[in-house]
């Protein structure tokens, strides 16, 4: 026999919740995106809100200091040579992997093109310091901007056949490049992330 109760609501979890939304809420100064599910259960909405709190609430920096601080050093490209830029990025790399920070779309750029790109741009630019036992990992993706040059250069070296044809339905004026093979074999060694409990793009 089942006790009437067993089913009920939890009221301190509902009132724990509706704080942390409204503490997100005036963390990110008044706006905020309806992001949770109806349907989404009050354990994992507790979590989700626990979550986004550490994100609205944490310090900024970029992954160009959290390298340094890490005793990384990141010289300028021009003062490596092509033997020392290899062995810079795999430090790089694997370094950002233990801050669960992973790389993608990179197999257009040699060596030394992607440390020109990271050191230059990508890694200078503004993110959210999580800790790193917060289960967020950051994706970083070399073709993510939006730009003209990113759409073409991932249609014409990482977009299947079927992408491809939607794009070319969505945006008929668009002239599709053929495909060509990516000139380097990288990615598929990268480091890439276990489970994790938020995803941020950079």
């Amino acid at each position: 026999m089942h006790d009437e109760h067993d089913h009920a609501p939890d009221v301190d979890q509902e009132i724990r919740i509706n704080e942390l939304r409204e503490t997100v809420r005036e963390a990110a100064g008044g706006e905020m995106a309806e992001w949770e599910s109806p349907d989404c259960p009050p354990e994992l909405a507790e979590q989700f809100w626990n979550n986004v709190l550490a994100y609205e609430t944490a310090d900024q920096t970029s992954h160009f200091c959290q390298l340094e601080e890490s005793g990384i050093a990141l010289p300028p490209p021009d003062k490596l040579s092509d033997a020392e830029v290899h062995g810079k990025l795999r430090q790089i790399i694997h370094t950002l992997a233990a801050r669960n920070t992973f790389l993608s779309q990179t197999d257009h750029l040699s060596d030394r093109e992607l440390y020109e790109h990271l050191w230059d741009e990508t890694l200078r630019e503004v993110t959210v310091d999580m800790p790193l036992s917060s289960g967020w990992t950051h994706h970083i993706d070399l073709l993510s901007s939006g730009s003209d040059e990113d759409n073409e250069l991932y249609l014409k070296y990482y977009a299947d056949e079927q992408y491809r044809q939607h794009w070319q339905k969505d945006f008929p004026d668009d002239a599709i490049p053929p495909h060509v093979d990516p000139p380097h074999d990288r990615d598929r060694h990268l480091p890439k992330p276990t489970e994790s409990t938020g995803f941020l793009d950079d």
